[in-house]
């Protein structure tokens, strides 16, 4: 029992470790000069735990994110441009743009920093390994630019 009780305290504090090591990989906020005074909006489904973890990250990467918890994210994803192929669990507008899902630091402010003419930027589904997710290490997964047209173009692999 001892035995059994120790292993699952050390897979919990590994667990923990590799979440922390995941989500501080990227720019501290200090050097991430895109997030300087920018504020997020993002709306998602309440209890939604996943989403409340991607905000810390942008947060911790020194974005502002307004959590707005709504009962309609189908309808907000209408409205944000979303296309149906490309969606995730939350809904995040920028500068214009609209962030879908668990779309890592570094692809949000390559985003705001060439200003492409796409409506945004999209991590579909919910991929394990990317950022707020920390359930799969290095499972691969991809980032895609889409045009109001629902045209969907690669921006990035991880």
């Amino acid at each position: 029992m001892k035995t059994k009780l120790t292993y699952t305290v050390v897979l919990a504090v590994i667990a923990v470790a590799a979440t922390w090591l995941i989500s501080s990989k990227n720019n501290s906020p200090k050097d991430n000069a895109v997030a300087i005074g920018k504020e997020i909006v993002m709306f998602k489904n309440a209890g939604c735990q996943c989403c409340d973890m991607w905000a810390d990250y942008m947060e911790d990467n020194g974005y502002q994110v307004s959590v707005k918890e709504v009962k309609n994210m189908a309808e907000i994803k209408k409205e944000k441009g979303v296309p149906d192929n490309m969606a995730s669990c939350h809904t995040t507008t920028i500068d214009g743009y609209t962030i879908e899902g668990h779309v890592p630091i570094e692809d949000i402010n390559r985003l705001l920093t060439e200003k492409p003419d796409v409506v945004g930027i999209t991590a579909p589904g919910m991929p394990s390994s990317a950022p707020g997710m920390n359930t799969k290490l290095n499972d691969p997964y991809n980032v895609f630019v889409f045009d109001s047209a629902g045209k969907s173009t690669l921006f990035a692999s991880h």
